[in-house]
């Protein structure tokens, strides 16, 4: 993607679009060095407008989603919580919640229960790694793109409540670190119906993007499309059928999304648990 325009590399690194699994962009983000060349060279094609095409979530077989909880303090304060990343660490929540930059949010149908949005910078990893000092930490980013945490608020397990199909959508493309620069001071917002509800920079984490990447590879090792959500700022809330949701990140990019009602997801085996 360039200048509003999006350009057909499939051939040029000689991805397979109808592979499975999907992991054509996991390999291109492992070989990234040797196929920029290649890459340069596709965007003398013939380009398209962005508008004209429908985006996909940009990568959609991580190895692994990891994501870091209360990461800014003003949150932990609207949310009660005690927890802290740099107290609790991360948890994962499950691939299969990776949605695209135009899909919807697709709601479970638990009407008792609010829905949360949470704007995050997602971080692409980009180079395998296993106890990462901390000084070579950025070394082993790709990317960055934005990428919205949606949450059912209630008591099951976290992983849970935010591993819902759509709950994690990502994009609009993955941004290369190259192109971003300082990740440490970017501004970050996201509105529900045009109403700005957050409203943040990166400087304020609580574990900044270094001490992420060194926490997480001191406990498992690091893959390349490898995707850390970095934590949400302040402002957290509700969203409905028939929102709109926008998130954009300086230099990162913006993404338009709706919200549906879906039906399933409301948990029956749970609730007759609780019931008995």
């Amino acid at each position: 993607m360039r200048d509003g325009k999006v350009y057909d590399a499939t051939d040029a690194v000689g991805a397979d679009p109808k592979a499975w699994p999907p992991t054509g962009m996991i390999q291109l983000i492992a070989d990234y060095e040797s196929l920029r060349p290649k890459l340069e060279q596709a965007l003398k094609g013939e380009g398209r407008p962005v508008d004209s095409v429908a985006l996909e979530a940009p990568l959609v077989w991580p190895h692994k989603l990891l994501a870091y909880p209360v990461n800014y303090l003003a949150h932990g304060h609207e949310m009660n919580s005690k927890n802290r990343a740099n107290i609790n660490g991360f948890f994962l929540k499950s691939n299969s919640s990776i949605s695209g930059p135009r899909d919807p949010i697709v709601l479970p149908d638990v009407p008792s229960r609010e829905i949360h949005h949470e704007c995050e910078l997602g971080l692409i990893i980009g180079k395998r790694g296993r106890h990462i000092a901390l000084a070579d930490a950025l070394d082993h980013v790709f990317g960055y793109c934005c990428l919205i945490d949606c949450t059912v608020r209630g008591q099951e397990e976290r992983v849970m409540r935010k591993s819902y199909d759509t709950f994690t959508p990502i994009g609009p493309a993955i941004v290369t670190k190259d192109e971003v620069g300082d990740a440490s001071n970017l501004g970050m917002k996201l509105w529900v119906n045009d109403q700005l509800k957050q409203d943040a920079n990166t400087r304020d984490l609580l574990v900044d993007i270094p001490n992420m990447i060194a926490l997480a590879a001191s406990v498992l090792t690091l893959e390349p499309g490898d995707i850390i959500a970095t934590g949400t700022p302040a402002g957290v809330g509700p969203i409905r059928a028939g929102d709109t949701v926008k998130i954009e990140i300086e230099r990162v990019g913006r993404m338009e999304i709706p919200v549906v009602q879906g039906e399933g997801g409301s948990n029956l085996a749970i609730k007759k648990e609780q019931a008995q």
